[in-house]
């Protein structure tokens, strides 16, 4: 034992041994924390209880804090509740803000968010940093008090002021997102800054977000890389997603997808359906990794099951194809289902697809049609192109040129070849729509030029009855044609 600690811990024994409440506070804090002698929580107990009984109030809230944790005693909540109680009402702002915790939570007491507060406010009126961040907490989210951003703002800012990194985050973000003041990317940036150097995982995630998408100052790829590697080496699935993201696409840092799948994966770890999607995808893609369809299933399964559109769709797909999975009509049709539930177009056209064929189901044309439709009404081009031939054919419902004419059009209108091929055999079917050679010859070109085998055909026998001037007018009008897309369109 050293020999100012031998000095000291006689001196205290003495003075203590004496009476003096500050001796016999001393004394326990050696005994407790084993210093200059063995650890012994029975002797700091007795000794903090000296001195609590004298009324000294650290003592009281350290001898609280010993009957909380059961620490040399047996735990007792309500001794514990009792001693923090004595000390708090002698004004320790600790104790008043471990109070207000024991009553916010319910901890060996039952929970009562007006005596929280109540305490809670005393322990931040005396200065305390943690609890006025707690306190700006309890008047933002209107827990146990009247919601009141006013009162957040001024608590979470004196806090911030101190350095409190939780308060520095919280008003940055109240800044960034304009809740209960003006917003302002200026002040989100200033507050996200000071806590991101403390070492605070949201902040850093908030800062190289900021920098990502220049807010509040100049977009800086390097940054916003910078800022989220630091909060993703901490665990912040946010910013790994982003960080994966950052080097999917090369932003800040050369191209590289095989470090860009080992930051999704660290995301999708964490539970995040929309990365589990995107790591099930690279899989399935060979995509910065070598193919590999048991992963795809794998992370496509954990997605799908959360409830993710695409990867009940990608996975629907995989039991259609066989691919990393038997085949199986039934289990496709069912996760496929789930997806178009959702508005999934893609979703929608194959299970309408599948029930228009009777793939793992009843063939119902009339169901397929209402699937194409919707599919369809979303934009999606090969839904189009199906209902406009489930119109021309009188499948599900009566036969009708005019709204085939109508869908074909649409759907070749965004490139689709097979529409393109259908439209053009439209207008030169005199028993379907009034003959337009010029514009017949128009979309067989179109689709001819996507290696349509059976357009190259048809553009051949058409182009046998047109005119040299029809021939070259149709060519002219395919060379000008461009695209146009389309969302949620409707008939």
């Amino acid at each position: 034992m050293v020999q100012d600690d031998e000095q000291t811990l006689a001196s205290y024994h003495k003075a203590a041994e004496q009476g003096w409440a500050e001796a016999q506070f001393n004394l326990a804090g050696m005994y407790f924390e084993g210093k200059g002698l063995e650890q012994d929580y029975e002797q700091a107990f007795s000794w903090y209880h000296k001195a609590a009984e004298q009324g000294w109030a650290e003592a009281q809230f350290n001898l609280a804090g010993m009957y909380f944790e059961g620490k040399g005693v047996a735990q007792d909540y309500e001794q514990a509740l009792s001693w923090c109680q004595k000390a708090a009402e002698q004004g320790n702002a600790v104790a008043q803000g471990n109070l207000g915790r024991m009553y916010l939570y319910g901890e060996g007491v039952a929970q009562d968010y007006e005596q929280a507060l109540h305490w809670y406010q005393k322990a931040a009126e005396n200065g305390d940093v943690l609890v006025q961040s707690r306190l700006g907490v309890m008047y933002e989210t209107g827990k146990g008090v009247i919601q009141d951003y006013v009162q957040a703002l001024n608590w979470y800012q004196k806090a911030a002021e101190q350095g409190n990194s939780d308060a520095q985050y919280n008003l940055g973000r109240m800044y960034l997102h304009g809740n209960g003041v003006a917003q302002d990317d200026k002040q989100a940036l200033k507050w996200h800054q000071k806590a991101a150097e403390q070492g605070d995982p949201e902040s850093q995630y908030a800062l190289g977000w900021m920098y990502d998408q220049g807010k509040g100052v100049e977009q800086d790829y390097e940054q916003a890389l910078n800022w989220y590697q630091k909060a993703a080496e901490q665990g912040n699935a946010d910013a790994q997603y982003n960080l994966g993201r950052m080097y999917d696409q090369g932003k800040g840092v050369e191209q590289d997808y095989e470090q860009a799948l080992s930051w999704y994966q660290k995301a999708a770890e964490q539970g995040d359906p929309v990365v589990q999607f995107i790591v099930g995808w690279m899989y399935d893609q060979g995509k910065g990794v070598e193919q590999d369809y048991e992963q795809a299933l794998h992370w496509y399964q954990k997605a799908a099951e959360q409830g993710n559109a695409g990867a009940q769709s990608n996975l629907g797909s995989m039991y259609l194809e066989g691919e990393g999975v038997v085949q199986d009509y039934e289990k496709a049709l069912s996760w496929y289902q789930k997806a178009a539930e959702q508005g999934l177009p893609e979703a929608q056209c194959t299970v309408g697809w599948m029930y228009a064929e009777g793939k793992g189901v009843v063939q119902d044309f009339e169901k397929a049609l209402t699937l194409f439709k919707k599919a369809a009404e979303q934009g999606l081009a090969i839904a189009q192109s199906n209902l406009g031939e489930m119109y021309e054919k009188g499948k599900g419902i009566a036969q009708d040129y005019k709204m085939a004419e109508s869908w074909y059009q649409k759907a070749a209108e965004q490139g689709w070849a097979e529409a393109q091929l259908n439209l053009g055999r439209l207008y030169t079917d005199k028993s379907a729509l009034p003959n337009h050679k010029v514009v017949a010859g128009m979309w067989l070109n179109l689709a001819a030029r996507q290696d349509e085998a059976e357009a190259k055909k048809a553009l051949e026998d058409l182009e046998q009855t047109m005119t040299p001037a029809q021939i070259t007018e149709a060519r002219q009008r395919a060379d000008t044609w461009k695209p146009q897309s389309q969302e949620n369109d409707s008939v």
